[in-house]
């Protein structure tokens, strides 16, 4: 007997506990996250198994919520498809997998339709990606523009840091400084930024280039962060995990030629690296860095 597929055992198992009354109308079903934490399956598998329950009309998406549990009705007809409804499908599988796993067809088969049915609504891939980081921009308002720029500067920076922690792919999407994303809600953060120095005595040059700089700082450890993602899914390795495993290689590296700048820093283990404490420390310098020119500028 074929054993069956990993996607519908999942699905067979939420469906259980919709059914039991354990998973209500409005709940949040697992997501495809917690679902190969639960089965140990693929990101693309806890796909299939969540788009089989869509099908069923057991479960819809809820816009900037997630996968919910649907009312119990009679009425089981298919969510129609809208330009909103795929920038948002797109948007949760882009988080989910990242954006190489992002296709038309792919997101097809998540919204249970066809490739040419999404063409209707997108053009393509490249203006799919530039609805998603429009819409990723414009989830979380930045706020009333403060007084000092500092404090507004550091503000913008750890806006845009949640923007990327949100949605990692976005370090790909907005990574081209030549050829900016053309997105209503990504010009109005640059906006926001401009504003916050308009009170200073800096010029018109000196106040996009501060803007780029530290946007350019953001996006760096951002795209960092994308590659750890990727790389803990490809190996399932946690940073500290990867590091252990590799220590022999490092002790190997070390015997062969004296280190002893680098053994200084980092003897006794006082040293301790994580892109964390890298942002906050070279935010901090950045604004030290922006200070130190207006001051300049300013006599």
């Amino acid at each position: 007997m074929t054993p069956e597929p990993p996607y519908l055992t999942i699905a067979a198992a939420i469906r259980r506990r919709i059914r039991s009354g354990e998973l209500a109308p409005g709940d949040p079903v697992p997501s495809t996250r917690a679902v190969t934490r639960e089965w140990g399956v693929a990101m693309a598998t806890a796909t299939k198994a969540l788009a089989v329950l869509r099908r069923e009309g057991l479960v819809r998406v809820e816009p900037g919520v997630g996968t919910l549990v649907a009312a119990r009705s009679g009425d089981t007809r298919p969510e129609p498809l809208t330009r909103r409804r795929v920038v948002r499908a797109a948007l949760e599988l882009a988080d989910a997998e990242g954006l190489n796993a992002l296709t038309m067809r792919r997101l097809a088969t998540v919204l249970d339709t066809s490739a040419m049915a999404l063409y209707r609504h997108v053009p393509g891939k490249g203006e799919l990606v530039r609805l998603m980081a429009d819409e990723a921009c414009g989830e979380v308002p930045l706020g009333p523009v403060p007084a000092h720029w500092r404090p507004g500067l550091e503000r913008a920076a750890r806006w845009l840091r949640e923007v990327y922690a949100r949605h990692r792919w976005m370090a790909q999407a907005m990574a081209s400084f030549t050829r900016p994303v053309a997105s209503p809600n990504a010009m109005a953060y640059t906006e926001w930024v401009l504003a916050v120095l308009r009170g200073t005595p800096m010029t018109s040059s000196q106040k996009l280039h501060t803007h780029l700089t530290l946007f350019a700082f953001v996006q760096g450890l951002a795209l960092a962060d994308d590659l750890e993602e990727q790389a803990r899914l490809d190996t399932g390795l946690s940073g500290d995990e990867w590091m252990e495993q590799n220590e022999p290689r490092f002790d190997a590296a070390q015997s062969g030629r004296p280190y002893p700048l680098l053994d200084e820093v980092t003897r006794d283990g006082g040293f301790e690296l994580s892109l964390e404490t890298l942002f906050e420390f070279g935010l901090q310098r950045t604004l030290d860095g922006i200070a130190a020119m207006i001051d300049e500028t300013s006599g």
